[in-house]
This record gives C-alpha cells, structure tokens and sequence, in this order.
C-alpha cells in the first residue's frame, strides 16, 4: 500500500526508509474526525540514509538543519478529511523538501560594469526630468 516517494528524475526514497505515523486530525469531518486517524506524520532518516552520496547529504543536512530532529525530517498533513488524501499531501510536501535541499546551488553572478551609453543615456534623463521640474516652477531661478 504505502509506495515509494519520487523527489525527481534521479532520486526516490524507497518505501523501506519513510517511517509513517497516524493520528486523529482536528477540524472538519463531522462524527468522524472523532474515530479516524487522517492525520499524517511522514518521516525519513536523512542522516542515515544510504540513499544520498555524501555531497547530496551534506548540502541536504546544511539546508534542512533547522526543520531536523536528530538527522530526521518529519512532515505532517492533515488538511484533508481523508487519511489518503492527507498520505498524497505529505509525500508531496516531502520531495518538495528534499528535492529544493539537494539542488544544486545557483551560479554566483559576475559583477559587471554598466556600458558607457547606458550611463549616458540615464544621466541625459536625469537633466530631462530636471528641466520639466524646474519649468514647472512659478519663477524660474535662471
């Protein structure tokens, strides 16, 4: 029943590695939010994982440290009144999690120089909206 998570193209926790727990859920759902337990917890072991090569699990542990309890990453679902619906939710917010933790991290940008004519072309602006804001004065200083 319970299947194994796809983060992306190249990586999918196997079911073996996802630790699922269920609860009774407050809100809607009548009678049965009393009985039924549609609250979802999904963990997965981050730290102990043999999933993830080093480089992946390092920068995984780097960014997800503060969401960790001991390597551990747990979400909860429990918006829907249906433990399956709640099951698709977690699972989906899991690989969002871990698919932003392992990608790889954005280019560093290159300083650069504006061009001559794009400094020319803001300063002669500059001097245009300065000549309409001085004609518009009721005695002009020069």
């Amino acid at each position: 029943m319970l299947e194994d998570v796809r983060v992306n193209d190249r990586l999918t926790i196997p079911a073996a590695e996802l630790a699922w727990r269920f609860s009774r859920s407050s809100g809607p759902g009548g009678q049965g939010v009393n009985t039924t337990d549609s609250r979802v917890e999904l963990s997965w072991d981050v730290a102990g994982s043999p999933l993830l090569p080093t480089t992946l699990r390092e920068r995984a542990l780097s960014r997800l440290e503060s969401r960790l309890v001991q390597g551990v990453l747990t979400v909860v679902a429990s918006e829907h009144r249906s433990q399956l619906r709640n099951r698709e939710a977690a699972a989906a917010r899991l690989a969002a999690l871990v698919a932003s933790a392992v990608a790889a991290p954005p280019r560093a940008r290159r300083a650069t120089r504006p061009s001559k004519g794009s400094v020319e072309r803001r300063i002669a602006e500059k001097k245009r909206r300065g000549e309409t804001k001085k004609n518009r004065r009721s005695f002009p200083t020069d």
